[in-house]
């Protein structure tokens, strides 16, 4: 899931003073962010609540859709957006770009977007996946070594670790190329380090420009 978390209160206010905002649409989102409890209803009506206090002047409208991400959730928004001067969105920052690209009204993010993560207990995530475009999970014993390594290495440990902890933190931060080759050794399938690797196809990440994707068998159901 996408983990974000909530920008500072005096962040947020800095934008609506910046440009005179009188009337905002706090929109959150139901997905990712209501999740990890940074944008969801609950956190639309605190901070809604939390800018009035701070602004007695200031109208904040409230609305949550349950995808910021995805644009027919947008629907029916159209009404309440006109209505207002500038909207807060609690959405990841694909929703907030998302939401700027619908309307022609300021879009200001009231989170920042963190990681794609695991949720590791009540309150505790962490980051598993880069979106690197060439999954090696397959061959990996299911442990990224791109997101795990602080190197992001692809075939193989570097000389740096010891007792299984990385050299960037050997406290704190677990060599993933040991996880790696644990996890093989628990599935008997250590013999995947001794095959040939081809070098990453780092084209297919985010290097230096946005990716987009075309399904063409799906293409002709967004329009």
């Amino acid at each position: 899931m996408i983990v974000a978390t909530q920008k500072p209160i005096e962040e947020i206010q800095g934008f609506l003073k910046a440009r005179g905002h009188r009337k905002v649409l706090v929109l959150g989102c139901a997905t990712c962010v209501t999740v990890c409890n940074a944008g969801g209803q609950r956190e639309v009506e605190t901070l809604a609540s939390l800018l009035r206090l701070a602004d007695d002047g200031l109208e904040c409208m409230e609305k949550t859709i349950e995808r910021g991400c995805d644009k027919e959730f947008y629907d029916g928004l159209d009404e309440l957006v006109a209505s207002c001067d500038a909207i807060i969105s609690m959405a990841c920052g694909v929703g907030v770009q998302l939401a700027a690209r619908i309307y022609d009204k300021p879009v200001y993010p009231a989170l920042n977007t963190q990681m794609m993560g695991i949720n590791e207990g009540a309150g505790a995530w962490s980051e598993a996946c880069l979106g690197c475009g060439d999954c090696k999970l397959g061959i990996r014993g299911g442990v990224c070594p791109v997101t795990m390594c602080s190197k992001s290495l692809s075939n193989g440990p570097c000389g740096g670790s010891q007792d299984g902890m990385c050299e960037v933190d050997q406290k704190n931060i677990e060599c993933g190329w040991a996880l790696i080759i644990e996890r093989l050794k628990t599935l008997g399938q250590l013999d995947l380090i001794e095959e040939f690797a081809p070098p990453r196809d780092w084209s297919k990440m985010h290097d230096g420009r946005p990716r987009k994707i075309v399904r063409e068998d799906l293409a002709g159901d967004t329009e």
